[in-house]
């Protein structure tokens, strides 16, 4: 169980026994059936999670009562709030299972004890950050200037797992087009292969 999220965060950084048996004493495991809610608004964030089993999404409803997805989560990534953990704010997402999922969990004070102990998880982190923030700036960025087509290759060779395990109203919420305008994309993308 534990061998997923050790193999993730040494392919960041190294660790040593000591620190890995550390690290691992503070995971607690949750597991979420297909279709439940890990997070919804107004929750208090305490946890954030590893993704072990199972696809997440994460999404926000807006005033008019419609949905946004932010980001999916699947094996070896991870998924909550950041803002409201960070912040100790209330949630304003809907983190929801799509297929049924393990979790490993870390609260907050945990980890603020494994930044103690062990200050290259700082670096660990750090790096998770980094590379989410680029990535939604790319997004970002891909949304503002590429065709609905261009967003939707992008989308399938950056993820290609993804594809397959997720309905596609939620690709095509995922990327802002109409579950029809997804539909007709992908149809000429099956003719001109």
């Amino acid at each position: 169980m534990y061998s997923e999220i050790i193999s993730h965060v040494k392919h960041h950084i190294s660790l040593t026994q000591g620190e890995t048996d550390f690290f691992t004493r503070v995971l607690q495991q949750k597991t979420v059936a297909k279709g439940e809610m890990l997070i919804q608004p107004e929750q208090v964030i305490t946890q954030e999670y590893f993704v072990i089993k199972g696809c997440l999404k994460g999404y926000y409803l807006d005033d008019s009562g419609k949905k946004h997805i932010i980001q999916f989560a699947i094996e070896n990534w991870w998924i909550g709030d950041f803002e409201a953990f960070y912040k100790k704010t209330p949630s304003k997402l809907y983190v929801e299972a799509i297929e049924d999922a393990t979790l490993l969990t870390i609260s907050f004070e945990d980890l603020q004890e494994v930044f103690n102990e062990i200050p290259k998880f700082e670096r660990y982190f750090r790096i998770l950050i980094t590379n989410g923030l680029i990535a939604m700036r790319q997004r970002v960025l891909s949304s503002l200037e590429k065709n609905t087509k261009t967003r939707y290759i992008e989308f399938c060779e950056t993820y290609p797992t993804l594809e397959k395990r997720i309905a596609n109203y939620d690709i095509a919420n995922y990327l802002g087009v109409s579950p029809e305008s997804l539909s007709r994309i992908r149809a000429s993308s099956i003719k001109t292969t």
